[in-house]
């Protein structure tokens, strides 16, 4: 099996996710997504972050329906800062035989070599990078994208940081989440 492993917060999961992944899944013939909410990443605060357990629950609500889908709940479990090489290593123990993808946005590719342990997730995993049509590879210095695929995917003006911002000011989120998303939010007072 050849699964691509889509990590972040997640804080909400929203149609952008959705479509992006969705994307990657065809053009690379996915077997299947993984989205794994990272506990706490070590690149955002926790100022608005939601508690894990609703972060969880939302995207199990996003992707249901869609059987090219799955959520993990490994770096829930696993607790504090969620480090992708770790979880690539648990992820290679659980789904043994399998071929990882691990999708990451083209944004991130500038900060890759700053991440616990780069070398070893590029052994653990094949580097999917997500660009925006229009985007511009960086200068090969270090020999990086040489080793990635590159897929362009549609270009979706929709951020978490948006849908937080239009819950707290109490306007429309309709069709920027899925609406068992947007129900939730709802009912459990998020982002207010």
């Amino acid at each position: 099996m050849t699964v691509g492993v889509f990590g972040g917060t997640f804080n909400p999961p929203h149609c952008g996710h959705l479509i992006v992944a969705e994307s990657v899944r065809d053009t690379l013939r996915l077997d299947s997504v993984l989205f794994i909410p990272a506990a706490q990443s070590p690149h955002k605060g926790v100022q608005s972050l939601a508690p894990a357990r609703d972060r969880l629950e939302m995207t199990r609500l996003a992707v249901a329906g869609n059987s090219g889908f799955e959520v993990s709940d490994l770096e829930m479990q696993r607790g504090g800062t969620s480090y992708t090489v770790d979880t690539l290593r648990e992820v290679a123990l659980l789904r043994p035989g399998s071929k990882l993808k691990l999708l990451i946005g083209a944004d991130n590719l500038f900060d890759f070599g700053g991440w616990k342990s780069p070398a070893d997730i590029l052994e653990l995993a094949d580097l999917v990078v997500l660009t925006r049509p229009g985007f511009d590879p960086p200068p090969q210095r270090s020999g990086l994208l040489e080793r990635a695929s590159v897929v362009t995917v549609p270009q979706v003006g929709i951020s978490g940081t948006d849908v937080r911002r239009r819950v707290k000011f109490n306007k429309s989120i309709r069709y920027m989440v899925p609406a068992p998303v947007e129900e939730y939010i709802r009912r459990h007072a998020l982002y207010r």
